[in-house]
């Protein structure tokens, strides 16, 4: 298993970082290592609910096709329905600290599986999960703080 959970506070309303978050389509202008997220499915709102989503690791490629939930304005998650990886789940979850400022929990946990694991060892799995853990709260900070 890969995962862990991180968290920032950011300086921007709750309804601020929520817009940022949930829109899930724009995820790859932001989030380091994913190259794509192509909607499948949509709700009754618009929001892609099953993506299709590509994330480059370093020393391969995962596929995902992904299940989103939307817990407005608190709570975003998703779960891996199929891909290269034998299971993967997120969840993202903010609380308003008043003031304009936000709170962000992110976890995330992914079961590689034999195939995907083996490569994942040692310093790789280490600067995995800096990419898919460690650095998310950060990116999503930057990127709704505009820096």
């Amino acid at each position: 298993m890969i995962g862990g959970s991180a968290s920032i506070e950011i300086e921007a309303s709750l309804q601020d970082v929520w817009g940022v978050l949930q829109d899930v389509l724009a995820a790859p202008e932001w989030q380091g290592g994913l190259d794509k997220a192509i909607a499948l499915e949509r709700d009754r709102h618009g929001r892609p609910t099953l993506l299709d989503t590509e994330l480059d690791i370093r020393v391969r490629r995962i596929r995902s096709r992904v299940r989103i939930g939307y817990d407005e304005p608190t709570r975003l998650w998703w779960t891996q329905v199929k891909g290269d990886v034998k299971s993967a789940d997120a969840v993202w979850e903010l609380k308003d600290l008043g003031k304009g400022r936000t709170r962000v929990d992110y976890r995330f946990d992914v079961d590689p599986g034999r195939i995907v694991g083996m490569l994942i060892r040692g310093p790789v799995q280490a600067a995995t999960r800096a990419i898919l853990v460690d650095r998310r709260p950060g990116e999503l900070k930057r990127r709704v703080e505009g820096d």
